[in-house]
C-alpha cells in the first residue's frame, strides 16, 4: 500500500490522525484504557519469521479478543477518495470473469506482435499479498491489507489512473504469512462482495462503498480459517452472493440487496473452508454449485442448497486452491498440487440420485497445478503444472506438449484471449503472449513487466486493459490491439 494516501481531506506525517465516523469514540477512551493491554500484547507477538517460498500454516491468527473490543476493531470507516469512475466500458467482474472460464469473450483483436515494452498506464504500491482485482463501470476494486494499521482495505480506483475513489476499511490483525489478502471481489451495478483474509466477507454499494451487509464467518458460523488465510473468492451469481463457510452451513445463498439469507447447506461431516471458489455448472438443465472443500468435492442445488452429490475422495492434503473446471456433459476436471495429480470425472443419474464416476486420473507428473485454475479452451486444457512448465492436454488426458525448461512461470497466472494465452512468471515478471492451439508451444510475444517476486494473482483483462501484480505492486497494462 502506499506510504501516503489521504484520510479525511487531512494528513499528518503521511496519514492523517482524523477518521470520519469514529469521533464518538473519545468518551469511551477511559473504558477502553483497561484493555490497552491487550492492545500490547497484539503488538508483541505480531512479528514471526517465515521461510519465503515455505510459509507456515502454524502462523494464523485465531480472532480471540474479548468481544467488545473485536466489534470495535471491526466497525468499519468508509473513506471518500477524489478519483471519479472511468468511462471504460470493458468489465471482468469477478474471479476468472463473468462465466468463470478465466477467458476473455470480447471480440477486440490484440497484435499479433509486440514491442519490447509494453505501455504502463500506471502503477501502485500495495500491501503484501495476491489479491487479484475485478473491473467494473470504469472501477477496479481490490482488497488490500494496511500492517501499520492493521487495517484490511476493500479500495475502488479509477482504471484510467489508478487513483482512488473510496476505501473501506475495518481493523483486523493478520500476522504475515507470506502475504496477507488473496482474494478477488465479485462486483455487478450495485454492490461488490469481498471476503478478507480473516474470513470477514462485506458487500458494499459498488459506486459509494456504503456497507449493505457484512458477516464474520468465523464468529457466526465457526469457519477455521485456512492456513495461508482466505483464498476462496465470491461468486455473485444474479441476485445472490454465493459462499462457502465449510462450517455450519458448508455453503450458503445470500440476498445481495438484504443480506437475508437464502438457504443454507447443511455440514454434518465437517466439511472445511479450502483455497478453492466456487462454480457453477449445468447437469440435466438445472444449476448446481461445485466447491472442492477439505473433505472432498461436492455439487449442491442453487435452487435448495440441497446436497446433491459427493467425491469424498478428492482431497489435497496440504492446500487445495484450483477451481472445480466445467467440461460439459456432466464431466468436471479437477486438479491441485503437492502431488494431487489431476481427475476427470463424470456425474451420472443413478434412479433419484447422482453419482460422480472417475474418467481417468493423472499423475503429478503429467499434469497439476499448485496454484492457479487451468484454462478449458477449444477442447483443450491449458495450465501450468507442478514442473512449472505450460502444458496442453486432451479432455482424454494425453498430454500434448509443454513449453519446457526454458520456458517456465513457476506459480504465475494465465489468462485466455483472442485465442492467445496470456503468462506471467511469477519471479521474473515476464509475460508472455501464447498461440492457443494443440499443436505445439508457440510463442508470440514476451515483455517484463513486473521486477518484484511472487506475482501470484489473477490476471484481469478488459477491453485492451490488463490488471497484474507482484506481491507488492499492480500495473496497468495497455496491450497492443490491431490497426483497425
Amino acid at each position: 500500500m502506499s506510504a501516503r494516501y489521504r484520510r479525511g481531506g487531512k494528513e499528518q506525517g503521511g496519514r492523517t490522525m482524523k477518521r470520519a465516523g469514529i469521533s464518538w469514540l473519545v468518551p469511551l477512551s477511559v473504558a477502553l484504557s483497561g484493555i490497552a493491554s491487550i492492545f500490547v500484547w497484539l503488538k508483541a507477538t505480531a512479528t514471526a519469521s517465515v521461510t519465503l517460498r515455505l510459509p507456515d500454516p502454524r502462523n494464523v491468527i485465531k480472532q480471540e479478543l474479548p468481544y467488545e473490543l473485536a466489534v470495535y476493531r471491526n466497525m468499519g470507516t468508509l473513506i471518500p477518495g477524489e478519483a471519479n469512475p472511468s468511462e471504460f466500458s470493458g468489465s471482468w467482474p469477478q474471479f476468472r470473469g463473468a462465466d468463470r472460464t478465466n477467458i476473455v469473450r470480447d471480440s477486440l483483436r490484440f497484435a499479433g506482435k509486440w514491442p519490447e515494452k509494453l505501455p504502463v498506464l500506471w502503477e501502485i504500491e500495495l500491501g503484501e499479498g495476491h489479491a487479484g482485482t475485478a473491473i467494473h463501470n470504469g472501477c477496479v476494486y481490490i482488497v488490500d491489507y494496511d500492517r501499520e494499521l492493521e487495517e484490511d482495505a476493500i479500495r475502488c480506483l479509477s482504471i484510467d489512473d489508478g487513483n482512488e475513489i473510496w476505501r473501506y476499511t475495518y481493523q483486523v490483525r493478520v500476522k504475515r504469512n507470506h502475504g496477507m489478502s488473496r482474494t478477488v471481489p465479485a462486483v455487478n451495478d450495485g454492490f461488490v462482495v469481498t471476503l478478507g483474509p480473516m474470513c470477514h466477507v462485506h458487500c458494499l454499494k459498488a459506486e459509494t462503498g456504503d456497507c449493505a451487509w457484512k458477516m464474520d464467518m468465523v464468529k457466526d458460523f465457526g469457519t477455521e480459517v485456512p492456513a495461508w488465510y482466505a483464498g476462496q473468492c465470491p461468486l455473485i451469481d444474479g441476485d445472490r452472493a454465493i459462499l462457502a463457510p465449510g462450517a455450519d452451513p458448508l455453503m450458503m445463498a445470500v440476498d445481495l440487496v438484504t443480506g437475508e439469507t437464502v438457504w443454507k447447506t447443511p455440514n454434518p461431516g465437517g466439511w472445511g473452508m479450502t483455497h478453492s471458489s466456487i462454480v457453477p455448472i449445468e447437469f440435466e438443465g438445472k444449476r448446481q454449485y461445485v466447491y472442492c472443500s477439505t473433505q472432498g468435492v461436492v455439487g449442491v442445488s442453487a435452487d435448495t442448497g440441497e446436497i446433491l452429490w459427493t467425491k469424498p475422495d478428492w482431497r489435497i492434503s496440504i492446500s487445495n486452491i484450483p477451481t472445480p473446471i466445467p467440461i460439459g456433459d456432466g464431466r468436471i476436471f479437477l486438479c491441485g498440487g503437492h502431488q494431487a495429480g489431476a481427475i476427470m470425472i463424470r456425474l451420472v443419474r443413478e434412479g433419484g440420485s447422482i453419482r460422480a464416476e472417475e474418467l481417468f486420473r493423472l499423475k503429478h507428473t503429467v499434469f497439476g497445478s499448485d496454484q492457479q485454475t487451468p484454462i478449458l479452451l477449444n477442447n483443450h486444457i491449458y495450465g501450468v503444472a507442478p514442473s512449472g512448465e505450460l502444458a496442453c492436454i486432451d479432455l482424454f488426458g494425453k498430454l500434448m506438449w509443454t513449453s519446457g525448461r526454458e520456458r517456465r512461470f513457476g506459480l504465475g497466472p494465465y489468462i485466455a484471449a483472442d485465442g492467445r494465452i496470456f503468462a506471467l512468471n511469477d519471479q521474473e515478471g515476464v509475460l508472455r503472449m501464447i498461440e492457443a492451439t494443440s499443436a505445439g508451444y508457440k510463442e508470440l510475444g514476451a515483455a517484463k513487466v513486473l521486477d518484484g517476486h511472487d506475482a501470484w494473482a489473477p490476471i484481469a483483462l478488459a477491453g485492451d486493459r490488463m490488471l497484474l501484480r507482484d506481491s507488492t505492486k499492480m500495473v496497468c497494462l495497455s496491450l497492443p490491439t490491431e490497426e483497425k
